[in-house]
């Protein structure tokens, strides 16, 4: 059986991640608003499957609500949330799934609130619980076998947002179990796709791989639910965001033609279509 260290050493573009921390819509603003943490330790055994703990705490009282913007991962979220109005449709505090964003995601931080979450692996729910939630939606976690109420009572019993997080991992951890090789040779593909900027093309994909592009279509849709295609834009999105928000762009037409995009008036339409602006009004 394929290791899951071997599984997870760089490949040659150079990226050891599934997931990157790029996506935040404005993230200076957004990380002074909501408080966001990353990055809290995941048990060994869950490594293959979750790609990291997550926190925000906010407390708008007496101020506006905040517009919180992310052109998502194609990552499953398991958040624990609590705060003193609904979220998503549902009553707080819950235990809730996130699936697979195809579109931006859309959070008005009011009030106050706080959330714990595991950032899963792109297919890593999927490869540990054995189902891929619905694209776009926001569940219960009780609809996917998961204990809620006890992953809402031991989570939200400690206070500080580390030791919430190393509540949830500990409660992750008996789902744990030796991942598939045909998964463990997703995360290698889609580590390089998120590494490499050459990386545009399913084609260029498939014959990473060694294998057809249907091959790669079901590869895909097994553990996410959604295409290599799909996957691609967005990451090649994710790269745009964050030289335009590091204002590394000069000449937007060339940007276009590093990350794949045919033409620049492509380019604009699709980055329009996912982040709500064109790239100029975006770095302005």
């Amino acid at each position: 059986m394929a290791s899951w260290k071997n599984a997870t050493a760089p490949p040659p573009s150079g990226a050891a991640r599934t997931a990157s921390t790029k996506g935040i819509l404005r993230p200076t603003e957004t990380i002074a608003a909501a408080g966001l943490a990353r990055d809290y330790p995941v048990h060994a055994a869950l490594q293959p499957f979750v790609e990291r703990y997550w926190s925000v705490r906010w407390d708008r009282g007496g101020l506006p609500g905040f517009r919180s913007e992310v052109l998502t991962h194609p990552c499953v979220n398991l958040s624990v949330e609590s705060g003193d109005r609904p979220r998503f449709g549902h009553a707080m505090p819950a235990v809730l799934v996130h699936g697979v964003g195809t579109r931006r995601f859309v959070v008005d931080l009011e009030g106050a609130g706080r959330v714990t979450a595991a950032k899963f692996r792109p297919g890593g729910f999927a490869a540990l619980f054995g189902v891929v939630p619905n694209r776009d939606t926001v569940l219960p976690a009780s609809l996917f076998g998961l204990p809620g109420p006890a992953l809402l009572t031991k989570t939200l019993a400690v206070d500080d947002d580390v030791d919430r997080a190393a509540v949830l991992d500990q409660q992750l951890v008996p789902w744990a179990h030796e991942p598939a090789p045909e998964y463990l040779e997703l995360l290698q593909l889609l580590a390089a796709m998120l590494a490499d900027r050459g990386l545009v093309r399913v084609e260029q994909v498939a014959a990473l791989g060694s294998r057809t592009t249907r091959g790669l279509q079901r590869l895909f849709a097994t553990y996410l639910g959604i295409g290599p295609k799909a996957v691609l834009a967005r990451y090649r999105l994710h790269d745009a965001l964050d030289l335009l928000d590091r204002g590394e762009v000069d000449d937007l037409a060339g940007l276009a033609f590093e990350l794949g995009w045919a033409d620049q008036a492509h380019f604009s339409r699709d980055f329009r279509a996912a982040v709500g602006l064109t790239p100029s009004e975006y770095r302005h």
